[in-house]
């Protein structure tokens, strides 16, 4: 039984290696490959809840891939971080898509959150967190970058953000 459990994974293996050796051998982007900023979304603001869209940029000299949900957590006005909770929009609904990026190019997610409505156990009254005034992103290869907030916000219920996988482009997809 051992034997054919560990066929299986040279297989697997093997199958995984020949998946991406036909791309073109592009790599994950590293934080020094991207320039970010998290910037409202004109006209979004409704109901209680605004979108604010992430937009990264290849700044490289060089190809490279986004993919998915990048980690991210809200900081304050001298870098103190802030309670940052990401959801995913359709969690398991999605397959996250592959983006390359060519020097110069864009990838965007889009965020959803309240900036005025309180969570339990916020103030009911005043500002319900601290005002975020960037965001440190850790892109799937490594490191982490500041994105600027643009405008700065307070990021509710305990910095809850429903968060679209990235697509190709300076805005991220709209649910």
């Amino acid at each position: 039984m051992r034997r054919v459990l560990l066929g299986a994974s040279v297989v697997l293996l093997s199958l995984a290696g020949s998946a991406t050796a036909g791309r073109g051998d592009v790599r994950a982007c590293r934080a020094a490959d991207l320039t970010g900023v998290f910037a409202v979304v004109n006209g979004s603001a409704g109901a209680g809840s605004i979108s604010y869209d992430l937009r990264l940029r290849n700044h490289s000299s060089s190809r490279c891939f986004v993919s998915g949900i990048p980690g991210l957590r809200l900081l304050g006005k001298t870098g103190k971080a802030l309670p940052t909770k990401v959801v995913p929009d359709k969690p398991g609904a999605l397959t996250a898509a592959r983006i390359v990026l060519k020097p110069g190019g864009y990838a965007a997610s889009t965020a959803r959150f309240s900036p005025d409505v309180s969570g339990t156990g916020e103030p009911q009254y005043g500002r319900c967190e601290p005002t975020a005034y960037s965001l440190r992103v850790s892109p799937a290869g490594g490191g982490s970058l500041l994105a600027s907030v643009l405008p700065s916000t307070p990021v509710c219920e305990h910095g809850r953000m429903v968060l679209t996988a990235l697509v190709a482009g300076k805005h991220g997809s709209r649910s």
